[in-house]
């Protein structure tokens, strides 16, 4: 019997009828389809961090500080490229001097009880970090005094990118203070103590890893990309439902979860500085990554134990946030607590996602629809965003001159 015959003969599935949707839910069937063609709209920049580092040090009546800023995102906020050749270069930079002072410090606001600190630039240099080259902003805070408590008020970028993060550094004495700035943590307070132990924000991180998650937005088609076929099996040559729910839960659960073992194992040996791939080079892996999962559902190269491909992909997709953590340089014994509240924040945002999409799943999984339709689908949708991506961070390897 033909393949095709053979499957609507399998009395394992419902002809994608009326009566079959009305069975299903039309409710679920919309989200379904929506969660899955949702990659559409994403923009192509879906996994590039958007991060600005934050150094102020505090040395009794003396504030100093150095702030790294992405000529990326100077570029899209202010015009550095007077030339328009893709390239910034040193004099282009430095004629702009005035606009990145002006454009930092107007959104960059240090206060204590005597009053709202004055920034005053001090020197302009620029610093090559694992994704690009950063301004670095030399400054000093006059105007408040002695101070016992800051108050760090953070607004650059977060205008043209929500997704934009700062991560400050805040050092006074012995102590340390860390924080992270986004739009809706874009003014906090701090309390200088020298002899205060290092000041971790751990729910920050875990939020952030939250955020990796759900805003990196190849990391949820990765992840869509594996799940699709977990209500399914390979069988001569074609998809077909699991029958009982318990092994395709089974299934799913061990795809998740490999892709967390390894995407922390990397994630840990970048940022303890074990490895240090270029990101930029890291960015193009994963969208490659994504598109090999996809093509894995339309012509299965490993259709077997998917968890071994979850494993094997997370591990590159666990380069994606370490180089925020390196780059604000932590010592080893600082970037343990942060580790383990990313980590936490990437299982608790892919568990919601697969919380949304396993009901969903299993529901469809006996309608002829899904591993007909839906599945080669929603695979083609992702590959072919995938791959707009891979073009671009290919195209944009080369950015910066010096």
């Amino acid at each position: 019997m033909p393949a095709s015959t053979r499957l609507w003969a399998n009395a394992a599935y419902k002809p994608f009828t009326l009566a079959a949707l009305r069975t299903v839910g039309w409710v679920e069937f919309g989200v379904f389809i929506v969660t899955i063609l949702l990659g559409g709209s994403m923009p192509a920049a879906a996994h590039t961090q958007s991060t600005a580092f934050l150094t102020l040090r505090v040395r009794d009546a003396t504030i100093d500080g150095e702030w790294h800023l992405a000529l990326r995102d100077l570029e899209d906020a202010i015009g550095l490229d007077a030339n328009e050749d893709g390239l910034i270069t040193w004099d282009e930079l430095r004629s702009r001097k005035e606009a990145v002072s002006a454009y930092a410090f107007s959104r960059l606001h240090i206060q204590s009880d005597a009053g709202q600190g004055i920034l005053r630039m001090q020197d302009l240099l620029v610093d090559n970090h694992s994704d690009g080259a950063y301004a670095v902003l030399h400054f000093g805070v006059e105007g408040l005094g002695s101070p016992t408590a800051l108050q760090v008020g953070y607004q650059a970028f977060f205008e043209i990118d929500p997704k934009h993060r700062g991560l400050l550094r805040l050092e006074c004495g012995g102590s340390r203070s860390l924080a992270v700035f986004s739009p809706e943590t874009s003014t906090q307070r701090f309390e200088l103590r020298a002899d205060r132990p290092t000041r971790i924000p751990f729910l920050s991180f875990v939020q952030q890893g939250i955020g990796h998650i759900w805003c990196g937005y190849d990391h949820i088609l990765f992840l869509l990309a594996l799940l699709l076929p977990g209500v399914l099996r390979r069988r001569d040559g074609a998809w077909e439902p699991v029958l009982a729910a318990r092994p395709a839960v089974s299934n799913i659960l061990k795809i998740v979860t490999a892709f967390t073992v390894a995407h922390s194992i990397t994630l840990s040996l970048a940022a303890l500085g074990a490895v240090r791939p270029p990101t930029r080079m890291i960015e193009s892996a994963i969208a490659a990554s994504v598109i090999l999962a996809a093509l894995n559902n339309l012509a299965p190269f490993w259709s077997e134990n998917g968890w071994m491909i979850a494993f094997g992909f997370g591990l590159v997709h666990g380069f994606g946030f370490a180089n925020a953590l390196r780059d604000l340089g932590l010592q080893h014994a600082q970037i343990a607590l942060p580790l383990v509240g990313f980590n936490l924040g990437v299982e608790l945002g892919q568990l919601a996602i697969v919380s949304l999409f396993l009901p969903l799943a299993l529901s469809l999984r006996r309608v002829l629809f899904y591993p007909r339709i839906l599945l080669p689908l929603g695979s083609t949708v992702i590959m072919v965003i995938s791959a707009t991506w891979l073009t671009e961070r290919v195209l944009n390897f080369k950015w910066l001159p010096f």
